[in-house]
């Protein structure tokens, strides 16, 4: 009897950790944006010689969702020399692996990826450079972590504004990865994978407040006398360094003219924003990221869209891996150990192959699903193009119109960009928290910064408005908030107090 209890927990476990298995896959691919996403693929194929490519059929629409998708088809335009040649190196590697394995004999997925070239828009940019994420992503690739560890800390890239910092507290964090991730964590220990993030380059990414930015830049500095002074500046007197009161410095640090001079020229070498740079250093801007959605605007207010497949090649299992199974299959009782062994080898591979398959539709499925939620939810927006026409928005509204769990709609809004009629955005563009005034109305928080930098850009350049003032100004455009909601708005667009905003 305990032995039978054994042997059934043991079943039980293994049949958990498949599932667990191939879960694991599904949200690992979800994530990945179209040009990871290929990469993979090719390393998968590499690393499987039951995976292939196929040219049998032809693309499937990307989603079938009334007015939301678009439903043209396209072929695969790779040259026949060059399938025919692919699959003979890829028949060598096989007979090098096992001598002629296959795979099973019923019916078995094909993942069709891809658009023809002739159908591709001609004003989407492609590029072989990294994005900023990617770069960071790569850092952490080349870093010693834990599983857990890598996890975390790919919720604290993913959570980085777009100017490197990330202006989340900790113990929001936890809770976020406690509630949409299934993951419980202290402060502790995120500050802990967050001070490895931050050793990673440019200097000064991941900061949490513009000092802490400042202050990293300074302690990759080698050691010096100079270094020495700009960290208690910036530490000790950031307050009147911000206000540029530096007759307050200079007294309170007991500093001549000269070292004054060049105090000030060497921390106006530090980068306030180590994104902004990282992305010009590789030469890419927003608007040349590869999207993963082509989303359509037509005059008549009609919003359609569909993924960006890419490359994408479609894929298959081998069809030798399929006869030789089905030959193993057919003559198990007279299998010798060899090819017991082969057998075995044989289905792994193909099972692999499947998941991988399956999992590859499964993201499609998901991004699709995603995208029409969210051109639902915020289709004012994709009709005139203006950011205020956002609406509030938040991952659960998208889990709940979906049915899909909050971790997933997070890693779908990841590094994944949208091509619209108005330009290109990050997904995490159309996600805003509500501002709920005192009459029950709910206003967008990307509404309101739009119009507080409509009203700071209209500004006397020569009398900029301090934040009482810019409080009272949104206040009769109807928008009803207090000075410090104001300067934590401002603060988060970037923009520097009046005094700083004088020419």
């Amino acid at each position: 009897m305990a032995q039978n209890q054994v042997q059934e927990q043991k079943l039980e476990q293994k049949l958990q950790q498949s599932i667990s298995a191939q879960q694991l896959l599904q949200a690992q691919l979800v994530e990945l944006p179209i040009t990871q996403l290929m990469e993979r693929i090719e390393t998968e194929m590499h690393d499987n010689p039951a995976l292939e490519t196929s040219s049998d059929e032809e693309w499937p629409t990307a989603a079938e969702h009334d007015d939301y998708a678009d439903n043209s088809d396209g072929t695969d335009d790779t040259a026949d020399y060059d399938k025919e040649r692919e699959r003979e190196e890829r028949s060598d590697a096989l007979d090098a692996a096992l001598e002629n394995i296959g795979r099973d004999d019923e019916d078995l997925p094909v993942y069709h990826g891809g658009m023809a070239a002739d159908e591709e828009r001609e004003e989407m940019v492609y590029g072989d450079s990294l994005s900023f994420y990617d770069m960071v992503t790569q850092q952490m690739n080349e870093t010693e972590l834990t599983e857990r560890e890598r996890y975390i800390m790919e919720y604290l890239i993913g959570s980085l504004d777009d100017d490197g910092l990330l202006r989340k507290d900790l113990d929001s964090l936890s809770e976020e990865l406690a509630v949409y991730h299934n993951v419980e964590t202290t402060t502790d220990e995120i500050g802990r994978i967050l001070a490895i993030l931050q050793e990673f380059d440019p200097a000064g990414i991941g900061a949490r407040s513009l000092q802490e930015c400042l202050l990293l830049q300074i302690a990759r500095r080698d050691d010096s006398r100079l270094k020495e002074l700009m960290d208690e500046v910036i530490r000790h007197h950031f307050d009147e360094f911000t206000k540029k009161h530096w007759d307050r410095i200079r007294t309170a640090m007991s500093l001549n003219d000269t070292q004054v001079e060049v105090l000030q020229k060497e921390l106006r070498r530090l980068n306030p924003k180590p994104g902004a740079s990282m992305g010009e250093a590789i030469g890419r801007s927003m608007q040349q990221i590869t999207p993963d959605f082509i989303v359509d605007t037509q005059d008549d207010g009609t919003v359609t869209f569909t993924l960006n497949n890419g490359e994408l090649p479609q894929l298959q299992v081998s069809q030798s891996f399929a006869n030789l199974l089905k030959d193993y299959q057919q003559n198990k009782e007279g299998l010798s150990r060899q090819m017991k062994e082969a057998l075995l080898y044989t289905k792994q591979k193909v099972d692999a192959a499947q998941s991988f398959i399956e999992a590859v539709r499964t993201r499609r499925r998901t991004l699709t699903v995603t995208m029409k939620a969210i051109i639902q939810w915020q289709h004012r927006f994709f009709e005139d193009g203006d950011e205020a026409s956002l609406r509030p928005m938040i991952l659960k509204d998208v889990a709940a119109k979906t049915g899909l769990d909050l971790s997933t709609i997070s890693r779908v809004s990841n590094s994944k960009y949208v091509l619209t009629r108005w330009g290109v955005f990050p997904l995490k563009f159309f996600f805003s928290d509500g501002f709920v005034t005192e009459s029950g109305e709910e206003l967008s928080t990307r509404e309101i910064k739009a119009a507080l930098r409509e009203i700071i850009d209209a500004e006397d350049k020569k009398k900029p408005l301090s934040d009482d003032a810019l409080s009272d100004m949104l206040k009769k455009r109807g928008y009803p908030v207090a000075r410090r909601t104001v300067a934590k708005y401002r603060d988060q667009l970037g923009i520097p107090i009046a005094r700083l905003r004088r020419p």
